[in-house]
């Protein structure tokens, strides 16, 4: 899958494994960075586990159109599809199997 990120400072964090552990600390890097490594080596988001650990889910509310990954109790990698027009089913779903490019757009504790 092809991943950008939504800000040049975000890819920077995420591009160095001092920066990611400086930020989030050691263990959650550590998660961050294998999170990363199967958003990457799925080509699409139907791909990526639904179950734990990785946990792909749907968000719902303020960030209806997002997605999310687990980092760990509390922490959520959030994500959107990044197409000019978003993959769509004939219900209006989002279509994960045509969902190739998504924008990282933070870790955070949404709850």
């Amino acid at each position: 899958m092809d991943i950008i990120f939504k800000s040049q400072k975000l890819a920077q964090i995420f591009n160095s494994g001092f920066n990611l552990k400086k930020k989030y600390g050691a263990k959650a890097a550590r998660t961050i960075m294998i999170r990363m490594s199967v958003l990457r080596n799925a080509r699409t988001l139907e791909l990526v586990p639904k179950t734990p650990p990785d946990r792909c889910h749907q968000l719902k509310g303020r960030r209806k159109g997002q997605f999310a990954v687990d980092i760990d109790e509390s922490r959520r990698l959030v994500f959107k599809p990044n197409h000019e027009r978003t993959p769509r089913l004939d219900d209006g779903s989002i279509d994960l199997n045509g969902v190739t490019a998504i924008k990282v757009l933070d870790v955070t504790d949404y709850h």
